[in-house]
């Protein structure tokens, strides 16, 4: 995967996962709580992933 995939694939995580945070401090109940917990790492991973490659290019 290239780095432009991947940045598209974190805006997508870092939407829904705004969302999820969103509807939570507003208030309302999930139906998989631990979702939120699931998407902080898929974005973590995400950025690791796009540094290490940024730092193969230079």
């Amino acid at each position: 995967m290239d780095v432009d995939e991947l940045r598209r694939q974190l805006n997508e995580l870092n939407t829904e996962y705004m969302k999820m945070v969103s509807m939570v401090r507003a208030g309302g109940s999930m139906e998989k709580p631990g979702k939120i917990k699931t998407l902080r790492r898929q974005r973590a991973r995400l950025l690791t992933v796009i540094s290490e490659k940024r730092r193969e290019s230079e």
